[in-house]
């Protein structure tokens, strides 16, 4: 990597890397909330529903967090998610997120904090790095890039300050694997930090290398860099790599 890309790298993260950040994207919602428990619900549900439209998705999250009301931690131990998510309710909430889906993602965090204080207590009786233990506890694949899942463990375990929380101690940022999206696999491809654009696991990985050459303490930082620079349009795509 050239000391121009890394320059650049540095300059985009510092760009995007503010509060200003926070209006137009879904980690606004669990900026509502101040109790960890409320940050970690209201951001594991928002992560999961980030796909597609960018307007719509912060239609229904918004619409999703109006139920959960002023704390999500209490609606979920209340089990009035029961009567807004019905088990049998095959109907589309979100896209291909039916009723019922939810009604697993809110069944399993009640199983969750009924018996731990946080869903960070909860992911430290798994195994493996954040990302696979997130999956188990979710029993998804751990050998997809889960995009969703990577924004969500960034927003947990960076210390920010201005976008990310850093309200989970127990794990490191520099085990987190960056989010894998269109323009953050086709800006790294551009920049030459990955030789596909392929959307897998492994080539997440391998991005999320060749942005710790340039933040080795938080390779995460890079996520700023290259996503805040595809969707602004900051890079020319037919560029030369």
């Amino acid at each position: 990597m050239t000391e121009e890309i890394k320059r650049q790298l540095w300059e985009w993260a510092a760009a995007y890397h503010c509060a200003g950040f926070i209006q137009n994207d879904p980690v606004q919602f669990p900026h509502r909330y101040e109790r960890k428990q409320d940050i970690e619900i209201s951001g594991l549900l928002t992560a999961i529903m980030s796909f597609g439209n960018r307007k719509q998705i912060l239609k229904k999250a918004d619409e999703l967090h109006r139920l959960m009301g002023a704390s999500p931690h209490q609606y979920v131990l209340s089990c009035q998610w029961k009567n807004d998510f019905s088990a049998a309710d095959r109907s589309s909430f979100y896209r291909m997120l039916s009723y019922a889906d939810f009604h697993s993602y809110f069944r399993r965090l009640h199983a969750a904090y009924s018996a731990f204080d946080s869903l960070e207590d909860a992911l430290c009786t798994y195994a493996g790095n954040p990302m696979e233990r997130l999956c188990a506890f979710l029993e998804v694949s751990a050998k997809s890039p889960q995009k969703k899942l990577n924004m969500f463990l960034r927003w947990m375990i960076r210390k920010g300050p201005e976008v990310d929380f850093g309200i989970w101690e127990r794990f490191d940022c520099r085990d987190l694997i960056v989010p894998l999206d269109t323009h953050v696999c086709r800006v790294a491809y551009v920049l030459g930090l990955t030789e596909t654009e392929t959307f897998s696991l492994k080539n997440a990985r391998r991005i999320t290398e060749a942005l710790a050459e340039v933040f080795p303490d938080d390779p995460c930082l890079g996520d700023f860099a290259l996503f805040g620079s595809g969707v602004s349009g900051s890079i020319n795509y037919r560029m030369k790599r």
